[in-house]
């Protein structure tokens, strides 16, 4: 329940007390200022509370943007304001002021928001009309202002993104949006959508794991009807303000699981044809893992870089301004509603075979577009960036205590923290595929050292935002390749098992950055070991294991570490503490 204090004298005619009350606010009057101070404090302290003007006019959306986002501790718009229970002191506070100053003044709400000794989220309301006016006649201009601007167009209209990719604003959001209406209309909530479209997708990895045609093409529709509800859960959110800390965790994460499922779903309805896939799976789950760690990395060091600019980045700017070079742009990197729609059509039409090699190609290619624009950027620039910033890169990085001994104990830097993770890449690399039994873990140990040189000191560099990808894609591949190597059947479930669980952990750090929360807790990355100490462990196990055993190994390896990270991650996020992340979609 929330609580709205409406202050000045009645005004004939108007119907904001009704409008309040749609929007789920108990209504009480305050005739001065005093009043209002009392109604504060009597109000329970658990309770969000609005200050509003009795002659504010304007339209029910423009109040609901500025009385009901749970984003936001303080909101105001003209003529009311809100606060909930966290910034409620401040209100008080301000609220106090103006009485002590004004008593049994009418209280001015715009002066109130004012003395504010806190930071104020102040929606954007174009054209909608949120006014307080003076006179009658002012009164009546903004009233037929309000007549003239359909806000339940304009709320439809801002349940989509701004920047969405070309499959999705011109083949989901026309009629996504009114799905999301729907649902608001009958009480669902962005929950409850993001389950169902969860469920959608399984069923679909269901459906191709069947390995018949029939099961291909209903597999094929399921997957785009669940993109499609993947759309309508943000879209709900954004019609109805229903923002929620679970929610975005839900979101961020379930889109992972799904895609994910559905390459394992595609795997088993090849092996029942008797074409084994699992190596073209798990190598499609790789880079586009590593891809997302590429975004988020790039992200992370350049959004709050300063002298931030460059002349790529000029001329990407110049390109967006060119109509048709926009979509072009946004359709090359593969986004998730290309990709979906993608992987849906070849699922339909072809085998798991060819879907996976055109994913793979289509996946390459555009990693390596977004890729290398990036790194030009950052050759270009001249960007200083924060020390928060390298503290994000760290914690990407995923360091255990192996690399973090290393760290310690060798601290005299041997070069460029990029060059001496891309050195211990290399060398790990060439061991993989040297044929000799024990160079792999020679070539891990030698990674590991480099691992902890490569964050021995700030990752300030120009490139050093690509140690983390470099990270991801050594130990994901080194999975790989000692799986493929191992020739016994099963082995490349049990790894596709495997780094779907740590990556798992690894979205979770991301997350949690953006959240501002930092890396998970010091504990989990030492339970299980690090990448690079995960690295090592694998190496050493394909070495003294048979094939047979190391399937084995690697399967309970996939549940201790899942069991581990998906604990910890939703004990995090469901507690109170846990940041309010939104996720309004990656490019790629």
């Amino acid at each position: 329940m929330s609580t709205a204090i409406v202050t000045g004298p009645p005004v004939p005619g108007s119907s904001l007390e009704g409008d309040l009350r749609a929007l789920g606010f108990e209504v009480r009057a305050a005739s001065d200022t005093a009043e209002a101070e009392a109604l504060l404090t009597s109000v329970p302290a658990d309770r969000r509370v609005a200050v509003v003007d009795a002659r504010f006019v304007g339209h029910v959306h423009a109040l609901r943007l500025g009385l009901t986002d749970p984003r936001f501790p303080l909101a105001a718009i003209p003529g009311a304001v809100t606060a909930q229970p966290a910034a409620r002191p401040a209100l008080a506070r301000a609220l106090a002021r103006e009485a002590a100053a004004g008593g049994a003044t009418a209280l001015a709400v715009d002066g109130l928001v004012t003395a504010l000794d806190a930071d104020v989220h102040r929606p954007e309301l174009g054209s909608l009309v949120a006014a307080v006016p003076a006179d009658p006649q002012a009164r009546n201009e903004a009233r037929q202002a309000v007549a003239a601007v359909d806000d339940e167009a304009i709320r439809l209209k801002s349940a989509v993104k701004s920047r969405d990719g070309f499959f999705t604003t011109f083949f989901v959001s026309p009629y996504s949006r009114y799905i999301a209406r729907w649902c608001a209309r009958r009480g669902l909530t962005p929950n409850q959508v993001t389950t169902a479209s969860l469920l959608t997708a399984l069923i679909a990895a269901a459906c191709a794991a069947t390995g018949t045609r029939t099961g291909f093409v209903a597999a094929g529709v399921l997957l785009i009807c669940s993109f499609v509800l993947d759309c309508t859960d943000g879209q709900l959110a954004r019609y109805s303000l229903q923002y929620s800390t679970l929610g975005a965790w839900l979101d961020a994460t379930f889109d992972r699981a799904k895609e994910y499922a559905y390459y394992a779903g595609l795997a088993l309805g090849a092996a029942r044809g008797g074409d084994d896939v699992w190596a073209l799976a798990l190598g499609a789950m790789i880079l586009q893992t590593c891809r997302h760690v590429v975004d988020f990395s790039f992200n992370e060091a350049n959004h709050d870089a300063t002298a931030n600019t460059s002349p790529t980045a000029a001329l990407s700017g110049r390109l967006d301004s060119v109509g048709w070079t926009v979509w072009v742009r946004r359709m090359i990197v593969l986004p998730i509603g290309e990709r979906w729609a993608l992987i849906a059509v070849l699922t339909a039409l072809t085998t798991p075979r060819i879907t996976f090699y055109v994913l793979l190609a289509g996946c390459a290619f555009a990693a390596t577009y977004t890729t290398a624009g990036r790194v030009l950027r950052s050759l270009t620039r001249k960007a200083r960036r924060t020390d928060r910033a390298a503290r994000a890169l760290s914690d990407l990085a995923d360091n255990g205590p192996l690399a973090g001994f290393v760290s310690r104990t060798l601290r005299a830097p041997l070069g460029s923290p990029f060059l001496v993770a891309l050195a211990g890449v290399a060398v790990l690399t060439v061991s993989l595929f040297s044929g000799v039994t024990w160079a792999p873990v020679a070539g891990a140990a030698v990674y590991a050292l480099a691992a902890g040189q490569a964050l021995a000191r700030p990752l300030k560099g120009a490139l050093d935002w690509l140690v983390p990808p470099l990270f991801r894609a050594a130990e994901y591949g080194t999975v790989l390749v000692l799986a493929s190597k191992s020739g016994v059947n099963g082995t490349l479930p049990a790894a596709f098992g495997l780094v779907a669980a740590v990556a798992y952990h690894h979205y979770d750090t991301v997350y949690r950055i953006r959240g501002d929360a930092g890396a998970p807790p010091a504990w989990l990355v030492r339970a299980v070991g690090g990448q690079e100490g995960r690295t090592l462990l694998v190496t050493a196990l394909a070495a003294v294991l048979t094939a047979a055993q190391f399937k084995a190994a690697l399967t309970v390896l996939a549940v201790l570490v899942a069991g581990l990270v998906l604990v910890e991650s939703i004990r995090f996020w469901v507690s109170a503490g846990a940041p309010a992340v939104h996720d309004e979609g990656e490019p790629a």
